[in-house]
Parts: C-alpha cells; structure tokens; sequence
C-alpha cells in the first residue's frame, strides 16, 4: 500500500490520500486527467475568507422578529388574556333556550280545549357552514334530498342567518336527518312545542291562535323570549300570553374544537305556564256552533254570531262567529291555508259578537221601554192607538207630509202588547214623540243606552272589541257639515227609535244589556275566565264578578219590560215566529226579536239583520242568549230555530248526576235509552215563514 499527494492543475491545492493504489488505477487516474485537461474541467474552486459585516443584517432581522413574537405573546397572554379566555369559554359552551310548556285552557268542567304537542325544527349556523363552494353545495343537496326541500331556498335561509331552516319537519325527514345529523355540520334538530285546539266547536275566536314573534316585539319583549318563539296572536292566548307562558329554561352544550357535542345539562330548569279556567261550557257551546252552522248552511247565509251570556256574574257561557277558521293552521304554519284565510272576502278571523257594529232594528225597544218609564214619560197600561202608521208634517212646510209606515195595524196598544208585538208606531211615538204624547228624543235614548253599555267596550277579556256607536245631532252635523243632511230631523229620531238609521251595536253589548233587564238593574263585565289555576288546577286567583254599573233604572220600569218580553213568548200576545218555537218549550222566558233592513238583493227582496234575545227560566234567569244572522232575506224564520234548539238542549233533564241525559252513552248490549236532545225537543228547522218586519 502506497500513499501518495495528488497535484492537480491549480498548483495552490494539495491532497493527501493515503490508501492502497492499485496499478490499474495508476492508469484509469493517468487517463481522466489527460480528459479533464483536455475538456478544461480541472478544479477552478479558491477558499475566500466571509467578511465579519456579512452576518450583521441577518442576526438583526432575527432578533428583531424575536422581540416582535415576545411583545405579541406578552400582549395575548397578559393583556388580551382574560377576554379570549371568555370567548374560548363561549365557543365551548352553547346555550339553548328551552320554552316551558304553555298552561292549557279548560271549560268550566275542566275539559281540556287545547292541548301541547312537540314538533321538531331544523335550525343551521352559517358560521358553522363549509365555506368552500363545492363542499356547501354538496351538503346543501344532501340536506335538500333528506328534507324533500329547495336546495336554493335552503342555501338563502342559511346564508342569510334565517332560522330555523326548516320548521315542523316531516315524520320520514326527521328520521333521516337524527340518523345522519353529523353529515350536516353546523345543523341541529330543535325541539319547539305547538298548540292543538280543539275542532268542530267554533273555538277558534275565543282561544286564538299563535304566531311567529316579530323582531320589533322580541326587542321590547323580556329576555324569556327567543327570535325563535311563537307568541299569543288573538283570542285567549294573546289576552292571557302573560299567565299560558312563564319563563323558559336554558340548555347548556359543551362542544370540542370541532363543534362536537360533548355533553348537554339543564343550566336553568324552565317553569311551566299556569291554566285558566273559563265559564265557558263545552257543551253548550258545541249545540250553539253546530245548530247555528246548520241553519246558515240551510238558509245558504255565510255570516252570523251568537253568545250565550250568564246574568248574575257576567261570564261567557258560549259564543260563536261564522264564517269560522281551524286555527291549527297556524300551529301547523301552513302557509298556503293562512295565506287564504287572509284573502277570505268573508274574514272568517273577524270575531262579529266583540268586534262587529250591526243595526239592532227592535232589539232597542226593551232599552227605550224602561227609558220612557225611568223618564216617566208614560205609564205601562195607557193605550197609543196603533193604526200602522205616523203621518208627520214637516216643521217648516205643512204642505210636506211625511209617512212612517209600520206593516201591522195593532189597535189600542199598552207598553207590555208593544213590546210583545213589537208595534213600531209605539215605540216611534215614545221615542221621538206623536199627538200629544211627548217622546224621549235623541239625547235621552243615547243616554239610556249608554247607561246600557251600548257605547262603550264591554271590557270582556278578548282582544279587538270595539265600542258601539249610537247618532245624536251633533255627529250628524258634523258629519254631514256643509249639506242639508247635517240638520236632524224627526224622521232621524223615529228611525233611532226602532234601531234603524245610523246606530250601530255590537252583539256582546246587546247581550250584556239585556243581561241588565234579566237580573234587574245590573251591568256586569262579560268575562271569558273564571279562574287562573295551576298544573293541579288548584286555583291561584279567581276573577270575582266585576260591576259596572247597576241601580240606573228603577227595578220594577224593568220589571215592566221583562213582562212584556215574556208576553212576547208565552202571552196572548206573542207573534206567530215565537209561538211556532220558543212557546213550544214549556220553558217560561222573556224575548225579544229584531230585524234591521240594509238593502234589496238583486230580486227585490229586503235583506236584513235578524234578531233574537231570549233569557230563562223567567223567574230565575240563569242564561241569556242573542243569536243574530248577517243578510237575512225577508221572509226567513232564520235565528229562532236555533235558539229554540239551544235551549231546549240546555234545560234537558238530568240525571241524577247532573248529567244530560243527551250527553249519556249506550250501553253495547243495545238494550240503553237512545234519548238525546234531538228527540228531547224537536230539531227540524222549520221552513221559511213570513215574518213582519217590525219584528
């Protein structure tokens, strides 16, 4: 083995290799130097000493950037600490609201009129959302198959922050999304309780129904309230949203990084809602929507209202509005439906009894009977002869003659045949004054029936009641300013005399007037609720019969006017339509019928307002019921039927349990009473009979 130095080209480079040389290397060495001399490749490389200012900008920039991390780190740590502290806490925990179960709404007995069910909503973050558009499309497709939705529609609701996405989610939907929910980021199923009303039993005005709250009511609502909850939108549960709903609970959800759920705990325990209990009967109020749904479908009338009222504490014992709605459309937020609801030229969410300003034609002459006598204007037994019509003369011109006709010549006629027979030219007489006998005039029959409550709200508790409205001079001046009409006549004053003209009363103020006559003098608040009870129905507070007004009129000036209500019925006196049905009963009672004209219908035929107002037993009213029918043509026997039907159903006998034997249900071995109230008391809706009109 030799060692040997190598001396390149570059004569300034020397190289020690102390291995072993093969010859056969010698010669392969020999010949790629003489190559490499020949290409020019030898070794060109010189060892250059770096200058010490070379390394300067580098170690500066490092150290600079070092410092820079340092105060960063210093400033995230200590200063920024605590606050992205609290937002690592926030990210990790998400708080749910979770509403409480809405309080139910019974029936004087107890039976349930509304009931909570669960349905299921799905509710999706757009933070939560892939951002990249193939990987969102393709989630929003998938989500679109699993839902049988719009992936468009989808894609906007998310995007735009609208939730939930998708509410009242479909049976088959919502097994699909539970099973593969994780294929969905930034999506979760959300629980929401809904309402189901009870049907067929024309509820839908009294209970209401709920919507969807606005923004503008979530900001000034208390913090119970999510933008997600549903609120009291009419009837009892916009009236009573304060008492059905209390505060709703909180649903932590611990999550990792990724927004998995860890874990989930009730952080605040939701307090359930409290019951009301109304004075209603469920009962009663099924036979009133069922006959009055009949008879308008047989009289081919769409519009119509009814309440049964009891006189001796106010409370609504029944009460219905036709056309009528299912208001589990809105529980269900089927928005094809509701949609209709609100282009229904027939505005079947118009309550008429609260809401609706009728004519009352004879309706008012029982108020301006008592008002006559209260004003001892005439004594009950003296005789105006009733020949079927007033001959006025104009107070300006002798040679006008007006002619007030009424379509009945009645003869001699006391204030009990008057009202029994409902003589228009009495009641024209005392109203607006006639041969010698004075008259009330306008102001004195307006005072009256403010006394009444024909001007004012009732203040029942239901949303949307408006006050009544009766003419006096002043507001005919004024509304007619600048025109001959402005001046008021005597023919204005016998039209108000006999409810024609301008007056216009609500059906729960009829009601409650004559509510007044039944019990002898006092004016009561209607009331739909009896009590507010707990999830035990034991009761937290009772709403005591609340007084507006009573002793206005001497006790036995009503006493006149009850007796000739009931002579309206059962007497001598009674007109044809009443002994045909309410006489039939057996039952003593006072009513009264009205029928106001509006126009003609296109074959020349009156179309009217009619009335009826009946109280029983007479002796010890314990119901008062005014069944009124919207465009009514002239000749029908329209509301009688039906207040006929309803009473005789009410007062049925019982049993000994106190149960209608009406409501008691056969026995299976088919040996058991079949007896109802159809059988009871007669249910057929007799034909079409002339009435006159001043009935």
């Amino acid at each position: 083995m030799f060692g040997f130095l190598r001396i390149g080209k570059n004569k300034n480079k020397l190289a020690f290799d102390s291995r072993e040389i093969e010859p056969h290397e010698i010669f392969y060495d020999h010949l790629a130097k003489t190559h490499e001399e020949n290409l020019d490749l030898g070794e060109k490389k010189f060892e250059i000493s770096l200058p010490k200012k070379s390394l300067r900008l580098p170690l500066v920039m490092a150290a600079v950037f070092f410092l820079i991390t340092l105060f960063r780190v210093v400033e995230l740590q200590l200063v920024e600490g605590a606050g992205f502290a609290r937002q690592s806490e926030q990210n990790r925990y998400l708080f749910h609201k979770v509403q409480s179960d809405r309080g139910i709404i019974y029936d004087k007995d107890f039976k349930p009129l509304v009931e909570n069910l669960s349905t299921f909503d799905l509710e999706c973050s757009n933070a939560r959302f892939p951002s990249a558009p193939a990987e969102r499309q393709k989630i929003i497709a998938s989500l679109a198959a699993a839902t049988n939705g719009n992936a468009g529609d989808l894609d906007n609701a998310i995007a735009t922050g609208r939730s939930p996405v998708i509410e009242n989610l479909a049976h088959q939907a919502l097994i699909v999304l539970e099973a593969r929910i994780a294929d969905f980021p930034g999506c979760e199923i959300v629980p929401r309780p809904i309402r189901n009303y009870a049907q067929n039993s024309g509820l839908s005005h009294l209970i209401g129904y709920m919507g969807k709250i606005s923004p503008e009511e979530w900001k000034s609502a208390s913090e119970n309230y999510s933008v997600n909850d549903y609120i009291g939108r009419s009837g009892l549960e916009k009236s009573y949203e304060s008492v059905l709903r209390k505060n709703s609970g909180k649903l932590r959800i611990e999550r990792d990084a990724k927004g998995n759920i860890i874990s989930q705990d009730v952080a605040l325990t939701p307090e359930s809602g409290d019951s009301v209990e109304l004075w209603l009967d469920l009962g009663l109020q099924k036979k009133l929507w069922d006959s009055m749904s009949r008879q308008l479908a047989f009289l081919g009338l769409q519009k119509g209202s009814a309440v049964a009222i009891n006189p001796k504490t106010g409370g609504i014992m029944a009460m219905v509005s036709f056309p009528d709605y299912d208001n589990n459309i809105f529980a269900a937020n089927d928005t094809q439906e509701i949609q209709k609801l609100f282009n229904d030229k027939t505005n079947p969410l118009f309550n008429r009894v609260i809401s609706g300003r009728y004519l009352t034609g004879s309706t008012i002459k029982p108020f301006e009977a008592a008002a006559a006598l209260q004003e001892k204007l005439i004594a009950p037994d003296k005789n105006i002869d009733c020949q079927g019509k007033l001959v006025v003369q104009n107070r300006y011109n002798p040679d006008i003659v007006y002619t007030f006709n009424d379509n009945h010549v009645h003869g001699p006629t006391n204030m009990y045949k008057a009202i029994a027979e409902s003589c228009n030219a009495y009641f024209q007489t005392i109203g607006g004054g006639y041969g010698g006998q004075p008259g009330l005039g306008p102001t004195r029959i307006k005072k009256y029936l403010d006394l009444f409550g024909w001007e004012s709200p009732t203040n029942i508790d239901l949303p949307g009641e408006i006050a009544g409205f009766v003419p006096d001079q002043s507001w005919k001046k004024e509304k007619f300013a600048g025109t001959q009409d402005s001046v008021w006549g005597d023919g204005d004053t016998y039209n108000l005399a006999i409810g024609q003209g301008f007056i216009g009363i609500t059906p729960i103020e009829v009601a409650n007037g004559y509510a007044a006559i039944a019990n002898g003098g006092t004016l009561y608040q209607p009331q739909m609720v009896k009590a507010i009870v707990d999830s035990a129905k034991n009761i937290i507070e009772e709403k005591k019969p609340v007084i507006l007004s009573q002793n206005f009129i001497d006790p036995r000036n009503l006493a006149v006017v009850r007796e000739g209500m009931r002579h309206g019925v059962n007497g001598i006196n009674a007109p044809l339509a009443s002994s045909l049905t309410l006489n039939q009963l057996g039952i003593p009672m006072g009513s009264k019928t009205g029928t106001a004209q509006l126009r003609k219908d296109s074959y020349g035929k009156d179309l009217m307002n009619s009335w009826v107002s009946v109280f029983a037993p007479y002796d010890d009213p314990q119901i008062v019921l005014v069944v009124m029918m919207e465009e009514v043509h002239e000749g029908q026997l329209a509301v009688l039927p039906v207040a006929k039907e309803v009473l005789g159903w009410y007062f049925e006998a019982k049993d000994a349990s106190g149960v209608r034997l009406s409501e008691v249900k056969p026995e299976d071995d088919g040996n058991a009473s079949t007896t109802n109230s159809e059988t009871a008391v007669p249910a057929v809706i007799p034909a079409a009979v002339k009435i006159p009109l001043n009935n």
